[in-house]
């Protein structure tokens, strides 16, 4: 167990990570360049709570910051982070660093080019609506194409593209993909967020309850966190449900 661990990326991933080398008795700094946790889809009120709790939990961070560099010495590494809008510099020391900046497809060596493929500007394989290549008899699916890269929205899109060559209706709504994260305690969120809405002009109402308020998370001593529904405002439809709370992972799905 190190020491002091640097997480440089404070996503999925980096918390995960992050939170089991703190309870494993590391100190742990996570180092982020937005100014929230989470990562993407993240509600922001989730974000800001998620974040006091890992704080509670003894895990710091550093937001708005950009890491320029990193050198080892010996057992000791060195990160030169900058802060994003002061261009302050610092130095932080630690034992062990771990870079969670996000993950790519990987679509090297398959010899696409050969057959006709170009991919996007983000090694991804472009594909139409129902997975299929710019070769007709070559489709692609998962973490090699658009979309969040989750083991669930890859099953998905197998068993839709085996439905469509067999003639079948193809959809995949991936505003209903969940997304979890597996800390404790857990995050998961499906659909849209309040900051979405917001910049979509969409009127929407909001519903929220307390873990505080459950008894059997009060039995449990597990009350940090809250339920939130997005709901639109004149039909009741839901719009997207974010949970912060004990087994928000197996919750989530009542809402997908």
């Amino acid at each position: 167990v190190p020491k002091h661990l640097v997480v440089i990326g404070a996503g999925v991933i980096g918390l995960e990570l992050g939170s089991v080398w703190s309870r494993l008795g590391a100190e742990v700094t996570a180092i982020e360049f937005m100014d929230t946790i989470g990562g993407v889809g993240i509600d922001n009120e989730v974000s800001k709570t998620f974040q006091k709790v890992l704080t509670k939990q003894g895990l710091k961070f550093k937001l708005g910051t950009k890491v320029m560099g990193a050198s080892r010495s010996g057992n000791n590494v060195t990160v030169n982070v900058e802060d994003a809008k002061s261009g302050a510099k610092e130095e932080i020391q630690c034992d062990a660093l771990l870079v969670s900046v996000g993950r790519r497809p990987y679509t090297e060596g398959l010899g696409l080019e050969g057959v006709g493929i170009v991919k996007d500007d983000r090694g991804r394989i472009p594909v139409n609506a129902t997975f299929q290549t710019v070769v007709p008899n070559i489709y692609a699916i998962g973490d090699c194409i658009h979309g969040p890269m989750l083991a669930h929205k890859a099953e998905d899109e197998g068993l839709i593209t085996i439905e469509g060559i067999n003639g079948g209706h193809v959809h995949i709504d991936y505003n209903c993909v969940p997304s979890v994260v597996y800390t404790h305690p857990e995050v998961a969120w499906v659909g849209k967020s309040e900051e979405t809405l917001k910049q979509e002009g969409v009127a929407y109402k909001v519903g929220k309850f307390p873990f505080m308020a459950n008894s059997r998370a009060k039995t449990n001593n597990e009350t940090d966190g809250f339920v939130k529904v997005l709901a639109d405002q004149a039909t009741d439809r839901v719009l997207g449900t974010h949970i912060i709370g004990p087994s928000a992972g197996e919750l989530i799905n009542e809402a997908d």
